[in-house]
């Protein structure tokens, strides 16, 4: 069983949260999410493929949406019941394959 996973603190938050330039939260979910556009569906589903597997080696899986080339990704911890710091590490490496 892994080890319990705690929401941010207002610190931590602070410190991270203005770091994730386009990725907009939401205090009522106590959530992040980002809107990606890309040129075609392959390209957005290719996209999807290797965020998949970052977050599933991570063990931190996104709520997500896509119609043909949109992808709407939400991160929230539902063991914490909010923001963690999994959110923010998987949030930086989305950016990163997002390039």
């Amino acid at each position: 069983m892994s080890d319990p996973v705690e929401r941010l603190t207002e610190a931590q938050r602070a410190e991270l949260l203005p770091a994730l330039l386009h990725w907009r939260h939401d205090s009522e979910r106590d959530s992040i999410s980002r809107d990606f556009l890309f040129e075609d569906f392959g390209t957005a589903f290719a996209f999807m493929t290797r965020v998949a597997a970052i977050a599933d080696r991570m063990d931190h899986h996104p709520e997500w949406f896509n119609v043909y080339n949109r992808v709407e990704i939400l991160l929230t911890t539902h063991d914490a019941r909010g923001l963690s710091l999994r959110d923010v590490a998987l949030a930086q490496q989305i950016e990163a394959v997002a390039g």
